[in-house]
Order: C-alpha cells, then structure tokens, then sequence
C-alpha cells in the first residue's frame, strides 16, 4: 500500500456524512412521499356535489306558509329558521341533538332542527312553535296545559318541550306517567320543571283526545 493511499479508516471517512445531513435527507424523503400521498388521495376523492360558498334553492312549507329561500348547503334547518326566517321559537341550546330545545315538526314528525340539514326538507312541510295555535289565534291546548300546571320556569326550553309535548300525544305515547317520561325524555329542562311537564301532558292528552 502506498503512502498516497488512505487507510480503511480514511475510506471510511470519506463516505461519512453529518448527522445534520442525514436529518435534511430524511425530511427530503418524507415530504416527497406525503406530496405523493397526497395526489393519489386527491385524485381517489370525488368532488363534492356543492363547494362550500355555494347556494341552493330550497322550496318547503312553513306554518302553512310556502318558503323559497337560498341555503347553505352545510346550514341545519334551525339556523336557516331563525336567522333568515326570524322564527326564533325553537332555540339553540346544545347544537348537538342533546337538549331538545330545538325542537319542531316535519310532516308531522319530530326532529331535532340543529342536525337536520335545512336542504333534506325540500318539498316537505315544516311546523314551529310560532305556527301551533290555533286558527282562530287561541292557544293550542298543549300551551294552555303548560301555563296552567306551570310547567316552565326559565321558559328557555318550553317551545321545544312542547313541540315535543304535541308529537308525543299524537304519536300515542301520553297512556301514563312513565310512558310521558319515557318519550319526552329527549327534552332537558335545566330548570327542573318535570312535574308540571308530565302533569300539562296528561292533562293536554285528554283535549287532545289521546288519552
């Protein structure tokens, strides 16, 4: 071996690298790989039938009243109801279909209005608290049986309570006391007002005529 030459070691030295450099390499390596994850992902996703930003035309009935308005696509039926209806009976409480204060009916069934999308009720009819009195502008009997067993207190709840209270008569579910409990139980009054609840009910039921 001549002198010129370099040792093992000296060769071994020449390949070696920092660990900087080692550390620049890898994240090079890395983010190639994700750059190239994420184009396959891209392309795999079908684009979204609306872009957030978009506007539909959703045509519905309301209380009775026939409603043509533009919708976000991403907007629950109670934002669209109180904040371009102005109908600000049924009330925001949880925003996740826990409390019951948003209550209201389509086509006569119960839904929480915060997880229903305002563009599912296309052609389909809508009531609130604002459309339950009667024609001639009396109460409904549900909100006369509330007053008169002072079933409120904060009255925050009440509008989805009773809405609620309605659907629960009509749909069969006032026989007794427990039955009333089980079937409103998706309604929370903070306040505590369940006795007068369970009592307007059964009461309510009879004028009803589901009792």
């Amino acid at each position: 071996m001549s002198e010129q030459d370099p040792s093992p070691r000296d060769r071994s030295n020449d390949l070696a690298i920092s660990r900087r450099d080692a550390l620049r390499i890898s994240a090079a390596a890395t983010g190639a790989s994700l750059a190239g994850f994420g184009k396959t992902m891209a392309a795999a996703q079908p684009m979204p039938v609306a872009l957030p930003g978009m506007s539909l035309t959703v045509h519905f009935q309301v209380n009775g009243n026939h409603i043509e308005t533009l919708v976000d696509p991403r907007a629950s039926l109670l934002d669209v109801l109180r904040e371009q209806l102005a109908l600000t009976g049924a009330k925001k409480g949880c925003d996740h279909g826990q409390c019951g204060a948003c209550t209201v009916h389509v086509d006569g069934r119960r839904v929480a209005s915060c997880l229903t999308l305002a563009a599912k009720v296309e052609g389909r009819q809508v009531l609130t608290i604002e459309g339950l009195s009667l024609e001639d502008g009396s109460l409904h009997p549900m909100q006369q049986a509330f007053i008169d067993h002072d079933a409120l207190q904060c009255g925050y709840c009440t509008p989805g309570q009773i809405m609620a209270a309605v659907a629960c008569v009509q749909e069969g579910h006032a026989s007794s006391d427990a039955e009333i409990r089980e079937y409103m139980s998706g309604n929370i009054c903070r306040c505590g007002a369940y006795v007068g609840i369970v009592a307007a009910i059964r009461d309510a039921a009879v004028t009803m005529g589901g009792d």
